[in-house]
């Protein structure tokens, strides 16, 4: 088991209601599993007590059996926003959490062209952030966050802020990495589509409770496409499930 959610709770001051609320969850070493629901429902939430960015009121979260505290080597996070460094070029941005881990030069320089590769960036690896674009930006942060090598990649909506085409090309690129890696993912997400497109397990959490709505095995082979029969099917019974939720 790589990561475990008992109990998990997380009420804030100035809140009437508790945000997170008894918690149970069970992640595979190996997994890519997504959480779901309507805005408020503490999804990010969750990705952050799992980060160690946040405390829980109540519960624990254990990894590999040992209790998470706080941040830690061993949980990579890639937000929304790509947090590249402007004065950097695109492969001193993939080299600089390896930098801070002391990593000896020979090994980041390798490891980084590799993950430059697999996200198909390796003619800019000297290219000035700016001057790339949105999705490449975020290419560039996946690189960054695989070089970690950690035992979990923790995902927040790391994709939302794109235009559609370039987002639906991120995710094929997500799913064929997670393919040949195998890195167990915890991925944030307010798209049911790219749940079910992405994930092994899709979660929904309920606004109303804070607690798991229902939990869903996505058996859909590998790849997959958003138009085949079983796909839709999967995804309007999540998105009903969901719309009721926030209803």
């Amino acid at each position: 088991m790589a990561l475990v959610l008992k109990g998990l709770k997380k009420h804030f001051e100035n809140s009437e209601k508790a945000t997170l609320n008894e918690i149970d969850l069970e992640i595979e070493s190996g997994e890519f599993v997504c959480i779901v629901g309507a805005s408020g429902c503490g999804k990010s939430t969750l990705l952050n007590l799992v980060a160690g960015l946040e405390k829980p009121t109540g519960g624990q979260i254990l990894l590999d059996g040992e209790e998470v505290n706080g941040p830690g080597a061993d949980r990579t996070v890639m937000f929304q926003e790509h947090g590249l460094f402007p004065w950097l070029n695109v492969i001193e941005n993939v080299k600089f959490g390896m930098k801070l881990a002391g990593v000896p030069k020979e090994e980041q320089e390798k490891k980084a062209m590799h993950y430059l590769e697999m996200v198909h960036l390796q003619d800019y690896k000297d290219y000035p952030i700016h001057q790339i674009s949105g999705g490449m930006r975020q290419r560039t942060a996946l690189a960054r966050a695989l070089t970690m090598d950690s035992k979990v990649l923790l995902m927040d909506e790391p994709f939302s802020a794109l235009d559609k085409q370039t987002s639906n090309r991120l995710r094929e690129e997500l799913q064929r990495i997670w393919m040949e890696t195998k890195k167990t993912i915890l991925f944030i997400t307010h798209s049911v589509e790219e749940a079910v497109y992405l994930g092994d397990r899709v979660v929904a959490l309920s606004p109303d409770t804070g607690r798991i709505a229902s939990i869903i095995s996505i058996d859909i082979p590998r790849p997959r496409h958003v138009y085949s029969p079983e796909f839709v099917e999967l995804r309007h019974q999540i998105m009903e499930q969901v719309r009721g939720e926030a209803v």
